[in-house]
């Protein structure tokens, strides 16, 4: 008998909405008390500055105003889980972009007050049924605003990493909504019940073929932070180096997730 379907999680609108704004604005306030060294530090993202990286996510943002103001679609084309594959492609495109308005943006702090402002008032007026004409296909407002989030968590991260002391906040709802949508795209690129992988307290899925368990404790689990996480998800460390570390937590004979992370660079 085959496995059911899963369903599709869904993500509440006004909270995603509220996670975004709140997640830039944690970036922004951070953002403006940069000093000219510290936006010229490396990040671990290849030859990427903090100043290149402050620049992407303000194209990040403002992609939701751009996309608002074109005609809208007749209905979404891409999936929420389909995101990261499909814009893979434009992933040189994304950072030539982001460079360029690095270079040509002097007062960054202008740049993501503006862009946060424009934020604001678009989503202040648009409908979470809105369907935007991305890049890479038409999706809903609200699975567009999950990618979002999943952009300003994961370059959060970056951005701590790179400038000792920053620590730059995660919003909570951000943050699960980020965790979530990376834990679902793992289920679905390998697909079964065998294995649990649980990140509390925001997510649990099952994935990986083979025996399917029931009930009780299941045989193969594996378990960590949503920090760690979304370091295993997104290639910032891996799964060996985790293991080594003690930040995950691996039992059983399928637990080891090597093989199909990570899920976006």
């Amino acid at each position: 008998m085959p496995p059911a379907k899963k369903r599709t999680r869904s993500y509440d609108p006004a909270r995603t909405r509220a996670a975004v704004l709140a997640q830039f604005e944690n970036v922004r306030a951070a953002a403006r008390a940069l000093t000219p060294e510290q936006l010229a530090l490396p990040t671990r993202l290849g030859d990427w500055t903090v100043r290149d990286l402050v620049a992407h996510l303000a194209l990040t943002v403002a992609s939701v105003g751009r996309a608002l103001e074109r005609d809208e679609p007749a209905k979404p084309d891409l999936a929420l889980l389909d995101h990261l594959s499909a814009t893979a492609a434009h992933a040189d495109a994304i950072a030539e972009a982001s460079r360029e308005l690095a270079g040509a943006t002097p007062d960054l702090d202008a740049l993501l007050t503006r862009t946060g402002q424009d934020l604001a008032r678009h989503l202040a007026a648009a409908p979470h049924t809105r369907v935007l004409a991305m890049r890479a296909g038409a999706m809903t407002l609200t699975d567009h605003l999950v990618t979002r989030a999943v952009e300003l968590v994961v370059h959060t991260d970056d951005l701590n990493a790179a400038v000792p002391g920053l620590d730059i906040p995660h919003d909570r709802q951000a943050l699960a909504a980020c965790t979530r949508m990376l834990a679902d795209t793992l289920a679905a690129k390998a697909p079964g019940g065998s294995t649990e992988v649980r990140i509390p307290p925001y997510a649990v899925v099952q994935c990986v073929q083979g025996p399917r368990h029931t009930r009780g404790t299941p045989p193969n689990v594996v378990e960590t932070d949503p920090l760690t996480w979304i370091r295993l998800a997104t290639g910032r460390t891996t799964w060996q180096d985790a293991l080594a570390g003690g930040t995950v937590g691996a039992s059983g004979e399928r637990a080891d997730l090597g093989p199909y992370l990570p899920l976006m660079t």
